[in-house]
């Protein structure tokens, strides 16, 4: 389903007439859905809209709609090596996320909360977190994040607080409103794609999600052109924890 065709519009001619170029940048998302390709996602609805502006200025963008993929939950780099037979996240990490600077994920409430497969991703990003760049940052530096989320009930500004804290908390940089939800009335209602009820013509959540994209769009090119976040005063170089092979990422030296 798409948007109203003069907010279309709108969008599309912002996007025409960007100001800087963005085709060097690449974005990853991981969907967070409960429901596996090729059915509809109303978090896909959502997200579509970042994604259009995005695709639209060039960004090479990449998903990974994490229910279609063997990603057991875990808190180590290969789970393969922890008694799991399959364990498709290292090679999603090494080709999708390392090379990304953008970072978002996007998922539906449950609950009150985000999807399992959410914080699965959540927990498997983590693992990677004691990695280090050529200056000793983690490796997250210089990559910035978001959150989208959809669902048809309480809990979208807390959704938002743990997935932009857990993001910033392993190192990558959170732009100015960089959550975006639609979660209609208190109760069962309709969810972002439902036309009746207010769902995909709802104006303040379209807005907020186009904002979400432009920012992370702006603070990526500036990490980007900026080589990074300064090395000075951040690098794992200059201390040494004495416990490099410690389970927690965070204790390693």
């Amino acid at each position: 389903m798409s948007l109203p065709e003069s907010i279309q519009r709108f969008i599309d001619e912002q996007a025409d007439s960007a100001p800087v170029r963005y085709d060097d940048l690449r974005a990853v998302v991981f969907n967070g859905t409960t429901k596996r390709s090729p059915e509809p996602s109303h978090t896909d609805g959502l997200w579509g809209i970042v994604r259009g502006i995005l695709a639209k200025v060039g960004v090479t963008v990449d998903e990974i709609r994490t229910a279609d993929h063997e990603i057991p939950a875990g808190l180590w780099p290969d789970m393969r090596e922890h008694g799991y037979e399959r364990d498709e996240f290292p090679d999603i990490y090494q080709r999708l996320v390392v090379p990304a600077q953008i970072l978002i994920l996007a998922g539906p409430i449950w609950l009150g909360d985000q999807s399992s497969h959410t914080r699965k991703i959540i927990e498997r990003l983590y693992a990677y977190s004691s990695d280090v760049n050529a200056a000793g940052q983690w490796s997250y530096y210089g990559k910035v994040g978001a959150a989208i989320t959809t669902g048809n009930d309480d809990g979208g500004k807390h959704v938002s607080a743990q997935v932009l804290y857990a993001l910033q908390h392993i190192g990558l940089t959170i732009p100015p409103q960089a959550d975006s939800y639609w979660t209609g009335e208190a109760g069962p209602g309709p969810s972002y794609l439902d036309v009746e009820g207010g769902g995909q013509h709802n104006a303040w959540a379209t807005r907020n999600t186009v904002f979400l994209a432009w920012n992370v769009l702006h603070l990526a090119r500036m990490l980007t052109d900026a080589g990074g976040i300064p090395a000075y005063g951040n690098s794992t170089n200059d201390w040494n924890l004495g416990q490099p092979d410690h389970p927690n990422p965070e204790h390693r030296a």
